[in-house]
């Protein structure tokens, strides 16, 4: 897919797609539910014992949902330091960096995956992306219209994703793909199963350590199928994603990031590296600085929720009688063991300790301004 292809059809003008792996989920028992374009499996035993499996053991996840792109081209690093804030030249082979698609003001069209490939991967390709699948339509909209014709972007649409985490993620993997052991956290690399070709990240949306694999459509079943013949792997279903990624505080686009909002307030300026926001050169940069110098108007925080009454997605934080804010995302945390709550609100209610109220079915209950992640991050780094 060149710079000068037009893109004329939206994901939510089409109906439900099946994942290459649908009648692998239905065969498992898999509640089937539309999401992101996709009929996606929900759960298959239950959100609170597939939540609790993936923290103690591994859980597969079926994320082919997402948008797989690759770029190739001459100034393929320059085109994308336009359209992402982060470092794309700094960027090493078989390295991944989190990063963003901001818009002229600095708002967030996207939270995304970008890695340096490596010699052999995806046809020579330079950088691979992973991106919502919600919104992978758009955003392949938007690179076309500000992507110079001599870079190529590629939709893998016949690309698998599958998601493997937990804290027995790593020897799982190793048993089939032994080579994966000394993958650290955000390193990626190319490997071979069964003659399958597999781009592997050790990466994640659940805060636990784990993989992302990419592999043709054609082999996804095999390779689940091997998987959880593992004793540590379970095929674990979007609910628990969900709650999984809350306890860990990761942002769900759509719902905690969106147009309106900005990285800065957000707390995703770590993915803004010093050279870029001394340089700029990137979409959305005057936001970005003009944030950092005086604070943004609102900011992204955690919140602890007196009681066991859970505040969902909307519900209204209050300050007094004063209306400061939101919840985007909110349910409860089983590893907690209470409900947990992510929202937006306005800087001056923004700081840890801060006492607020949150409207729940017509009634106040309290609520605390906390430190995120609800439970701590345990990927596989360095010592």
């Amino acid at each position: 897919m060149s710079g000068n292809e037009d893109v004329t059809h939206l994901e939510e003008e089409l109906p439900p797609q099946e994942l290459p792996l649908d009648a692998w989920h239905r065969a498992k028992g898999a509640r089937m539910v539309a999401f992101a374009g996709y009929h996606m499996p929900i759960q298959y035993e239950g959100i609170m014992a597939e939540h609790a499996w993936t923290r103690d053991h591994a859980g597969l996840f079926d994320v082919s949902h997402m948008g797989q792109l690759t770029f190739s081209g001459e100034g393929a690093d320059d085109a994308l330091e336009l359209l992402l804030p982060s470092d794309i030249k700094g960027l090493k082979p078989f390295r991944q960096r989190y990063s963003m698609l901001l818009d002229e003001d600095g708002g967030i069209l996207d939270d995304l995956m970008v890695s340096r490939l490596g010699d052999g991967a995806f046809d020579g390709a330079a950088i691979y992306m992973v991106v919502n699948g919600a919104t992978k339509y758009d955003d392949i909209g938007w690179m076309i219209e500000h992507l110079p014709d001599e870079v190529v972007m590629n939709h893998m649409d016949e690309q698998a994703l599958l998601a493997l985490q937990g804290p027995q993620a790593g020897e799982a993997m190793a048993t089939l793909v032994p080579g994966t052991a000394g993958l650290l956290f955000m390193q990626c690399g190319l490997f071979e199963w069964r003659g399958v070709p597999l781009w592997i990240s050790r990466s994640g949306y659940t805060g636990e350590d784990g993989f992302e694999i990419s592999l043709p459509a054609s082999d996804a079943a095999l390779l689940a199928d091997a998987l959880c013949a593992l004793p540590q792997v379970k095929p674990i279903g979007l609910g628990a994603r969900d709650s999984l990624r809350l306890e860990a505080g990761l942002p769900l686009y759509g719902h905690d990031l969106t147009p309106a909002v900005s990285a800065i307030g957000a707390d995703l300026g770590f993915a803004i590296q010093k050279r870029r926001r001394e340089e700029g050169g990137f979409i959305g940069h005057a936001r970005v600085m003009k944030e950092l110098a005086e604070g943004p108007g609102s900011k992204r925080v955690g919140l602890r929720i007196d009681g066991r009454l859970p505040a969902r997605e909307g519900a209204q934080i209050y300050a007094g009688d004063v209306l400061v804010g939101e919840v985007t995302s909110g349910g409860f945390a089983p590893t907690v063991g209470a409900p947990v709550a992510m929202g937006w609100v306005s800087l001056p209610h923004a700081a840890l300790d801060t006492a607020l109220q949150i409207e729940v079915r017509g009634k106040r209950i309290g609520a605390t301004v906390v430190p995120m992640p609800f439970v701590p991050h345990r990927y596989r780094r360095k010592a």
